[in-house]
């Protein structure tokens, strides 16, 4: 097998797809998703290939048959049908007050609503009202259902979590926007939130009660990540030019420093960003942990002086994890 670019950083399939980059095929996901239902929500750590899943399934819903030559999903999608996507994203930036969150929300709702060629009203009419406009609107210009891809979602309130008022004003500002999904079921084809917490349903998804949770669900638990397996078979040539160079990576070594991570069953998963740059640095460092801690969490830990290796005695109700929100960490 020859030897590819390492993706490290890039979260556009497009690219990954034309430029020759390694990539894990992740379309059996898409397919199956698209299959069993409707509304779904992921959570998973930063740097685990959320904002890369996501693409992948605007560019599946967008109709982009040409960029999955090869792939899984190339014979199992009706490429015919080309539904209008509409992108939400938080992850740039840091809102810091309610004004700025409506601000940041209506202007991406104005380039959605550009790059899809959908009238709305301009702001500041409300963003629910906006919201609602653009997914109806967009799927009676295209003849197929919207699709409403969410990164991030909870990015508002996490970077805000120390100041309890407002983290709460974050709250209401965003559940004013997700809960448009409840009411334009008929016009919406998939939704599809992530992010890197598990807020409650009730404090933030108001009524969007029918919203499937597959964050420890075990068909879904190496949606983002990779297998044992595909260091095997995807990544081999990576080993084979490591052991050329005479800078072998020891296999076990590898599976020892960062195939720890498990969301469902028994099958555990590598984390991507950390894989990549051992095979680019040839270097046995925690990389993932040095660039992606969540600094919400450091900072609660820090506040609470809590003995963190306690937490490695914890264990979670599965009642606990539903139950998160602002006031009740």
């Amino acid at each position: 097998m020859t030897r590819k670019k390492l993706p490290i950083g890039i979260q556009t399939f497009s690219e990954i797809r034309r430029e020759g980059y390694y990539y894990v095929d992740k379309t059996p996901f898409v397919s199956a998703l698209a299959e069993s239902g409707k509304y779904y929500f992921l959570s998973r750590p930063r740097r685990f290939g959320k904002s890369l899943f996501l693409d992948t399934l605007a560019e599946a819903f967008a109709g982009n048959r040409a960029l999955f030559t090869g792939l899984y999903l190339e014979d199992h999608w009706d490429w015919e049908k080309r539904h209008p996507v509409v992108r939400i994203s938080f992850a740039e930036g840091q809102l810091q007050q309610a004004a700025q969150l409506e601000e940041h929300i209506h202007e991406i709702l104005t380039e959605n609503a550009r790059r899809l060629g959908v009238p709305i009203d301009p702001a500041p009419k409300g963003v629910h009202l906006r919201f609602g406009q653009l997914i109806t609107r967009a799927a009676e210009t295209y003849g197929h259902q919207t699709v409403v891809l969410v990164d991030e979602y909870d990015k508002p309130i996490l970077d805000n979590l120390t100041d309890p008022d407002t983290a709460r004003a974050m709250r209401e500002g965003l559940r004013n926007l997700y809960s448009v999904l409840k009411g334009r079921d008929a016009d919406l084809r998939f939704v599809f939130l992530t992010g890197v917490s598990k807020f409650s349903k009730v404090s933030l998804f108001s009524g969007l009660n029918n919203l499937n949770d597959i964050t420890v669900d075990d068909r879904y638990a190496a949606l983002c990540g990779y297998t044992e397996d595909d260091l095997d078979t995807v990544f081999a040539p990576e080993f084979t030019a490591a052991a050329a160079e005479g800078r072998p990576l020891d296999r076990r070594q590898v599976r020892a420093w960062y195939n720890g991570y498990s969301w469902g069953g028994p099958q555990r998963v590598y984390n991507p960003f950390d894989v990549l740059l051992v095979f680019d640095k040839r270097d046995f460092r925690a990389w993932w942990f040095e660039t992606a801690t969540p600094r919400f969490l450091v900072q609660w830990l820090a506040r609470h002086r809590f003995y963190t290796p306690q937490l490695e005695r914890l264990y979670a109700s599965e009642q606990l994890l539903s139950a998160f929100d602002v006031v009740h960490i």
